[in-house]
C-alpha cells in the first residue's frame, strides 16, 4: 500500500508540474491576445490617418489638373504664333522684352505645375501602397489573434483534463490533509520573507488611494480601512475564516469565493505587487502590498495581469477569476495579512453582515 501512495504521489508531482506550465501558458495567451487587440485598436487608427492623407491629395490632384486644363486652354486660344508675332512686330524693345519676361514665366509656371502635379501624383500612389500594406497586414493580425484563441481554447481543454485527474488522485490519497499544510507553509514562508523584504528602508513612497471600485478614501492609510472594503468579486462565500476545511484539520486562513470563471478580479485598495507567479495549492497567485506590513493575496487565479513592479490604484482589474492550482471549483481563494498574519478579511468589509 505504501508503495502504491508513493507511486501516486510522484504521478500527483507530475501532473501538478504539467498543469502548472499549462495555466501559465494559458495566462500567457490571454495576456498576448490583450496586446494584440491593442495593436489592431493602434492600426486601426493609422488606417485612418493615411485614408484622410489619401483623401487630401485626391483633392490636391484634382485642383492641379483644373489649373493645368485652364493654362493649356489659355495656351490653345493663344496659339504658338504669338510667340513669334512678338518678335517680329514694331514695337518699343523694351515692351517686347517685358513680353518676352511673361512668356517665360508663363512657361516656368506651366513646368512647375506639372511637376507639381507629378510630385502629388507619387504623393497618391505612396498612400495608396500603404493603405493596402496596412489592409494586409490588419488581415495578418486578424488571422493571428484567431490563431492565438485556437491555442487558448486547446490549452484550455488540455488542463480541464489534467485538473479531472489531478482531483482525482487526491481524492484517493489520505495525505491530503500534509498537502494542505504544505501548501499553507509555502505561503506563509513566501508572505514573511515579503514583509521582511518591504521591511527595509525605501527611497519613495506610494500615494494611497485606499478603496473600491471609487476614490472615497484616498490618502488614507490602509489601517483606517477596516469595515469600508469590498469584497474583490462577486460570488457566494464558501467557508468562514479560521475554520477547518472539508475532511481535514488544516484552518481556513482566507475566503474562497465561488463565482463564474473569467470573471475580472479587482485589487481592494491601492498598492505595487510583489509577487505574481504560480505557487503549488494557489495556482496563479498575485500578492499585493499596501503599505505597513499589510498585505492582500489572491489565488486561483486563470490570468494575471499584473506584474511585480506594477503600481496599482483601488478598484484596477488584476487578474480574471479560474481555479489554476488544482481547485474543482472556479472562484478566487482571498486572504488579508499583516505582518504575515492572516486576517478575517470579513471584518475589513462592508459586506461583513453576510454571516450575520
Amino acid at each position: 500500500m505504501q508503495r502504491e501512495m508513493d507511486k501516486t504521489s510522484v504521478s500527483k508531482s507530475e501532473v501538478a508540474d504539467a498543469l502548472r506550465e499549462s495555466e501559465r501558458a494559458i495566462s500567457d495567451s490571454n495576456r498576448k491576445l490583450a496586446e494584440l487587440s491593442n495593436l489592431l485598436r493602434e492600426a486601426d487608427v493609422k488606417l485612418g490617418k493615411l485614408q484622410e492623407q489619401e483623401r487630401k491629395s485626391s483633392i490636391n490632384l484634382s485642383g492641379q489638373q483644373a489649373l493645368l486644363g485652364k493654362l493649356l486652354h489659355q495656351q490653345y486660344l493663344g496659339g504658338k504664333q504669338e510667340y513669334l508675332k512678338l518678335l517680329l512686330s514694331n514695337q518699343n524693345p523694351n515692351q517686347v522684352t517685358r513680353d518676352l519676361h511673361y512668356y517665360q514665366y508663363i512657361a516656368r509656371y506651366r513646368a512647375t505645375s506639372l511637376s507639381t502635379l507629378r510630385g502629388d501624383l507619387a504623393a497618391l500612389n505612396v498612400a495608396s501602397k500603404a493603405t493596402h500594406e496596412q489592409h494586409a497586414e490588419l488581415a495578418s493580425l486578424r488571422n493571428e489573434q484567431a490563431e492565438q484563441k485556437r491555442i487558448l481554447e486547446k490549452e484550455q481543454q488540455s488542463r480541464q483534463r489534467m485538473l479531472g485527474k489531478i482531483s482525482k488522485q487526491l481524492r484517493l490519497q489520505h495525505r491530503e490533509i500534509s498537502r494542505l499544510q504544505r501548501d499553507e507553509s509555502r505561503l506563509a514562508q513566501l508572505v514573511e520573507n515579503l514583509t521582511k523584504m518591504l521591511a527595509q528602508p525605501k527611497s519613495n513612497s506610494l500615494s494611497k488611494n485606499d478603496n473600491l471600485p471609487d476614490n472615497r478614501f484616498d490618502g488614507k492609510p490602509f489601517s483606517q480601512l477596516k469595515g469600508k472594503l469590498a469584497l474583490p468579486v462577486r460570488g457566494e462565500i464558501t467557508n468562514r475564516f479560521n475554520t477547518p476545511r472539508p475532511d481535514s484539520a488544516v484552518l481556513w486562513k482566507g475566503l474562497f469565493l465561488r463565482t463564474s470563471g473569467g470573471q475580472t478580479v479587482k485589487v481592494i485598495a491601492s498598492g505595487q505587487v510583489v509577487y505574481a507567479d504560480w505557487l503549488r495549492g494557489f495556482g496563479n497567485l498575485l500578492i499585493v502590498d499596501h503599505g505597513k506590513g499589510y498585505m492582500s493575496l489572491y489565488g486561483n487565479n486563470e490570468t494575471l495581469y499584473k506584474q511585480v513592479g506594477d503600481i496599482l490604484k483601488g478598484g484596477d482589474v488584476i487578474a480574471t477569476v479560474g481555479n489554476s492550482g488544482g481547485n474543482e471549483d472556479f472562484g478566487l481563494y482571498f486572504e488579508l495579512r499583516h505582518e504575515s498574519k492572516p486576517l478575517d478579511p470579513i471584518k475589513w468589509m462592508a459586506t461583513k453582515s453576510l454571516f450575520q
